[in-house]
């Protein structure tokens, strides 16, 4: 009697089932994002919609900070956890979740999609071991900003490339400040990593090796004490700022728009902070007409700088129980036309070298063709799955800015990497 009630239950509840699974409707897909004003979201709709029924696309909000958002992340992929179907990532972190098996395989034929006419900078810092592993999204990277009646005043010709050397000169002779990010802090491996590569090195020899034992530091070189020089020359000039050694993006950015402004490395978020300050009433338009930008500063007079790259890539979990939707979704949110429409309403700048012919872009963003310019000119920090300790041994080493020195700091960092690889240090 009970098995014919079990079975009579079985034939009741098995329409019911097959109804509910037809009333599901499309998978969704959860993005999990880096906080911004809201354009991921929208993205996400967007895509949602274009896909015809195939997927939602939802979005779910990492923490606010680059480090906070690894350590979710990274937690929630160790467990396998199916929930995260695509990620923003970090670039400098890239190659930690592909080592980590964290990454679903990108197909060729996607591949070939998101890399056309994408900048250089971008397609670097989204692949490792030669091979793409996420996706390039939006791109930033850093510019040289000065203050034209300051470099006209010091006779620099700002049409043409300046040097590290030149500009720290000029702000020495003119009394005024050199804005850049001293504190011990990834800004700092930013501003090091960039000196080294312009002038022609690399913090390490081989990035992707994958075998800590076997990964070889090599700062001590004649790009590291180039590197090096660079800043102890603008220490011992004096130009750095009274918060030279506590200077973050924010701080040099109050520093640019004051009276002792003179030139600054950052990042473009500066002239949407300038123009919404002047809104505010909090800083006068002149000193907005007052802006100037150019590339990056050469390190070596005569050779092609190489300025930093940031952003956000896309990864698509290896987790995820729909990756053929996700890669689909992926491809949706990085077409040129959304990443223009992104760095209008969010200010951050796209990794599709289309989207900066934009009219829109154009005239929102009077320095988009240089900052277009400037990522294909980037390049990444050390693309190695051991890029924290590579980067807390060089923030231990070279901070405070006024101790760094050509003839020990390079060497110091170079033997702290390797020991803390090798485990014999502890950071």
């Amino acid at each position: 009697m009970r098995r014919r009630a079990a079975l009579l239950a079985l034939v009741l509840v098995a329409p019911l089932a097959a109804c509910a699974s037809a009333e599901a409707g499309p998978p969704t897909l959860t993005w999990y994002i880096n906080p911004d004003s809201g354009g991921q979201a929208r993205i996400a709709r967007e895509c949602s919609e274009a896909s015809d029924g195939a997927y939602r696309l939802d979005v779910a909000l990492l923490p606010r900070d680059a480090p906070s958002q690894r350590e979710q992340l990274v937690r929630r992929l160790a467990a396998a956890d199916t929930s995260i179907d695509l990620m923003s990532i970090d670039p400098p972190f890239v190659p930690e979740f592909s080592n980590a098996d964290f990454l679903a395989d990108v197909p060729d034929d996607v591949a070939e999609v998101v890399t056309q006419d994408v900048a250089e900078g971008a397609v670097a810092a989204a692949t490792f071991g030669d091979e793409l592993v996420v996706v390039p999204f939006w791109a930033n990277t850093q510019l040289l900003w000065y203050r034209k009646a300051v470099a006209e005043a010091a006779g620099l010709d700002m049409t043409r490339p300046v040097t590290w050397e030149q500009v720290i000169a000029a702000a020495d002779d003119q009394d005024v400040t050199v804005a850049v990010q001293g504190t011990r802090a990834e800004s700092l491996t930013v501003w090091v990593n960039a000196l080294v590569e312009s002038a022609g090195g690399h913090i390490l020899e081989n990035p992707d090796e994958e075998d800590p034992q076997q990964v070889t530091a090599s700062l001590d070189s004649d790009a590291g004490r180039t590197a090096a020089q660079i800043i102890a020359d603008l220490t011992a000039a004096g130009v750095g700022g009274a918060q030279l050694s506590n200077a973050d993006e924010d701080i040099n950015a109050s520093m640019f728009e004051g009276d002792a402004a003179g030139f600054m490395v950052n990042w473009p978020f500066v002239w949407q902070r300038a123009k919404a300050a002047v809104e505010a009433g909090s800083l006068d338009q002149s000193v907005v007409d007052d802006y100037g930008w150019a590339m990056y500063p050469q390190a070596v007079e005569g050779e092609q700088s190489r300025p930093p790259i940031g952003g956000v890539t896309l990864g698509v979990s290896a987790f995820s129980e729909h990756p053929d939707l996700a890669f689909e979704a992926a491809q949706c949110i990085v077409q040129p036309e959304k990443q223009a429409e992104y760095y209008l309403s969010d200010g951050n700048p796209p990794g599709a070298l289309a989207a900066f012919d934009d009219p829109e872009v154009q005239e929102a963003f009077p320095m988009a063709d240089l900052i277009r310019e400037s990522l294909q000119q980037a390049a990444p920090r050390p693309q190695t799955p051991f890029y924290n300790e590579v980067s807390s041994s060089l923030q231990r080493t070279w901070h405070p800015p006024r101790a760094v020195s050509p003839d020990s700091s390079p060497g110091r960092a170079d033997q702290l990497v390797i020991d803390v690889l090798q485990g014999r240090s502890l950071l």
